[in-house]
């Protein structure tokens, strides 16, 4: 009993517990600076390590992805070093960390599944920050290749993140691989209408854009004959960043002109049973 009472005299003697306290304190907060300044600090240097490999040219995907795996180093860096300031022995911290790793491999394979489809991405290089894509269902303008996603931007400004997996896996459209791309239109006009004439009218409105490429050269041909309509086929080759706006001025040009010369398609028709004429009446 008296070893009892000297043995819990002890523990709460003033002296050890103000010691211990001002100890731990200290550690703790050892530890907090430790972690917060070397977050500012490997932030700046992970900003200069980007900046630098975009100036020894490296393009910005890659710069961006590589930033960011300089990040995830130096953070697991910083909080080991916090934990070492705390008396954790460092090498029982790392076997911690690399038990802890491998069961939190086995529960995130599919984590780890998009972070080596990322590395496929950057590396083997099927698209770029800013191109247009269509990938795993959806599309958009590329806005970052991450660890983990790929951030895609809509038309109407919604972002997308993406499974790297799904990307990968999946088939790719890229828009701006290369610098042309064809503008294919189908033009329809009437049975009725002169059909040398709505091509000859319709290859004048092309030849007067100056956008469209003379070489592959513009064509203007009949694609099909249906039970309404004779479809002429347009297509132009434009440079890619040009696609869509030189597309819209022509249909918008060929439709004008072909509504002048009297080539369209007269409007459809619907035909009213005999009943609903007698009801309406």
């Amino acid at each position: 009993m008296e070893q009892l009472q000297a043995w819990i005299t002890t523990l709460v003697d003033p002296h050890l517990v103000g010691e211990a306290v001002m100890d731990w304190g200290g550690r703790i907060f050892g530890a907090l600076v430790i972690f917060v300044i070397g977050r500012m600090l490997m932030r700046g240097l992970t900003k200069w390590a980007t900046a630098g490999m975009r100036r020894v040219g490296l393009d910005d995907t890659l710069s961006r992805f590589l930033g960011n795996l300089i990040y995830m180093a130096l953070l697991v860096f910083v909080g080991i070093t916090a934990f070492s300031a705390l008396g954790v022995p460092t090498g029982t911290f790392l076997t911690i960390v690399g038990a802890a790793g491998l069961a939190v491999g086995l529960a995130l394979k599919d984590s780890l599944s998009n972070f080596s489809a990322g590395v496929m991405l950057v590396f083997f290089r099927p698209f770029k920050v800013g191109d247009q894509i269509d990938a795993a269902g959806t599309g958009g303008v590329v806005e970052t290749i991450g660890i983990f996603n790929t951030v895609l931007k809509t038309a109407d400004n919604r972002v997308i993140n993406v499974p790297n997996s799904l990307v990968y896996a999946g088939t790719i459209t890229n828009y701006n691989a290369e610098s042309a791309r064809r503008v294919d239109m189908t033009i329809a006009i009437s049975y009725d209408a002169d059909i040398p004439q709505a091509k000859s009218v319709i290859a004048a409105i092309v030849a007067a854009e100056s956008r469209v490429a003379p070489h592959p050269a513009p064509e203007v041909a009949v694609q099909e004959v249906q039970q309404t309509a004779v479809m002429l086929a347009v297509r132009v080759w434009v440079q890619t960043a040009d696609y869509a706006a030189v597309r819209g001025d022509l249909l918008e040009r060929i439709k004008r002109s072909l509504d002048k010369y009297g080539l369209s398609i007269p409007a459809a028709h619907r035909a009213v049973p005999p009943a609903q004429l007698i009801a309406s009446k």
